[in-house]
């Protein structure tokens, strides 16, 4: 094991400090193969132990705080890092192999500082907190900061998703909650850059000190231990199923809240006549979606269903000539590689036929060539939770059915994803088995598209970034859109005949509510 001096120190308490770890790693370049120089601890219980008891007491202080002091944070946390934006983009190109231009800097970091900044509208906005007044009774309610938040991001988003700036760590921080954020290792030098601007920006506008914390990894069994703790209000996780269900069960078994992004195969449903009317552009803005980032979205079309005929047929062998001329992308990891190669094969065992694609890219670093599968509707029926096993890359499986009755049976059948889609004919004549399809599939789906691919995720206070288990782990959960996905990280708090100086402002009378903040 390296030294503590040569090892990036943790977040802690407002202080940079080094880790008292239990081992070391070490970012990969996904485009090369090749180990980056940096060198990240993996915590032992007593960082966690330390930034725990941090937490708490930066909650307590949050909890009383003038709501604009969280808006004034937030807001200089986007700026501090815009001032950083070349800095970040390198760093974040070299542990993702995402390009900087346009993917980094022009869209998801953007996206990153606008949630900041739409979170810390929604902090002056208590319309949210459905602050309910009964005046019969005497009695008043509503929504407050759970506790200090535990946040894990994914690999696929190094800004907007990351546990340190993205829309988990903006909802609770917007809502009064100190964040413990669990850098993903896939670009922990990337979290560092994020965290000290975030520091920055705390120490500028005289938050407490443990509103903010990072580690960098963890041994397995702290991170169970972590989401149990009782210090803990509620955990986020945006991952694998397979992670996200072992960090459930911890939680669930101490009554922890815990909100889960998991696995999703995001079913688009093409109907004959939208393929008649647009052949090309349906083609097109699948093969785009579909490649998008090598697939590495969590709104990935993954799965396809088509109508048996000639023009499935058409259409089958367009998307595969599309997918042999494409470039294959970079992958985030070489975990993520072999578990892409591992879903494949599961397919193919599972009597799926391969029209392109199915093996290595013939090139450096981790990548997997663009990969096209079929099924008949017959053999999707007989085991449908094979084929929807989700293949996190460039493979989409097209489903062929034979009539209409067979399309309904099969969406019936889907597990929950975050989005599915359907393409109908413009002069409606498909409305009929559009009104067949549609109620079955809606009630699968998180977001519901028409006549549009999934990929983009807008930051709306009308989006769903949820769904059905394993989409995540609860129906009201989102990920994305302010208000609905702040009130993930808050508790109902009824007061029932509570003097009225004693009440939060929010609930107070006018004359009370002005002298609080007097």
């Amino acid at each position: 094991m390296m030294s503590s001096e040569t090892i990036a120190p943790v977040l802690i308490d407002g202080t940079w400090r080094p880790a008292r770890e239990v081992g070391s790693f070490s970012a990969t370049n996904p485009a090369t193969g090749e180990s980056l120089a940096d060198v990240f601890p993996i915590s032992a219980w007593a960082d966690i132990d330390a930034a725990l008891d941090a937490a708490l007491s930066a909650h307590a202080e949050m909890r009383t705080m003038d709501p604009e002091g969280l808006a004034i944070f937030l807001r200089q946390y986007a700026e501090e890092i815009e001032s950083q934006r070349d800095a970040l983009c390198a760093v974040a190109a070299l542990e993702t192999g995402f390009p900087v231009s346009p993917r980094l800097r022009d869209v998801e970091l953007p996206r990153t500082t606008n949630q900041l900044r739409q979170a810390a509208d929604m902090v002056l906005d208590d319309a949210w907190r459905l602050p309910t007044i009964d005046a019969a009774t005497n009695i008043r309610s509503v929504f407050e900061s759970l506790g200090p938040v535990a946040v894990f991001g994914p690999n696929n988003f190094p800004f907007a998703y990351n546990s340190i700036s993205g829309g988990d760590f903006a909802s609770a921080i917007a809502v009064g909650c100190p964040v413990i954020a669990k850098a993903h290792p896939g670009y922990p030098a990337t979290s560092r850059l994020l965290a000290e601007c975030a520091k920055t920006a705390a120490d500028a506008t005289g938050m407490p000190a443990g509103i903010v914390q990072m580690v960098y990894g963890l041994a397995p069994v702290d991170g169970l231990t972590l989401v149990s703790d009782p210090r803990l209000g509620a955990v986020a996780f945006t991952g694998s199923r397979a992670a996200g269900l072992k960090l459930k069960a911890a939680a669930d078994a101490v009554g922890k809240p815990i909100y889960l992004e998991m696995s999703s195969v995001n079913p688009v449903v093409l109907l004959p006549g939208a393929l008649d009317e647009h052949f090309d552009t349906v083609v097109d803005e699948l093969v785009t979606s579909a490649l998008m980032g090598a697939g590495q979205f969590c709104t990935n079309p993954g799965l396809v269903f088509a109508l048996r005929g000639e023009t499935t047929d058409r259409l089958l062998k367009k998307i595969a000539e599309r997918y042999d001329e494409a470039p294959c992308g970079t992958l985030l990891s070489e975990n993520t590689q072999a578990a892409l190669k591992h879903s494949i094969e599961v397919l193919e065992t599972a009597g799926a036929r391969v029209l392109s694609g199915g093996g290595p890219a013939d090139r450096e670093g981790f990548a997997w060539s663009n990969t096209l599968l079929q099924v008949n509707g017959g053999q999707f029926l007989g085991a449908p939770e094979v084929f929807q096993r989700e293949a996190f890359g460039n493979a989409t499986l097209v489903v062929v059915l034979d009539d209409a009755d067979q399309w309904v049976d099969a969406i019936t059948r889907c597990e929950g994803s975050l989005t599915g889609c359907i393409y109908s004919a413009d002069d409606g004549s498909e409305d009929a088995l559009y009104d067949q399809i549609a109620p079955a599939l809606r009630l699968r789906v998180g977001r519901l598209l028409n006549d549009k691919m999934p990929t983009g995720v807008a930051v709306s206070p009308a989006m769903q970034h949820g769904g059905p288990f394993p989409a995540s782990g609860h129906p009201h959960f989102t990920a994305v859109g302010f208000p609905a996905s702040l009130r993930r990280f808050t508790m109902l708090a009824s007061y029932d005949n509570v003097r009225a100086h004693r009440l939060p402002p929010v609930l107070q009378d006018p004359a009370s509510r002005d002298a609080s903040y007097a």
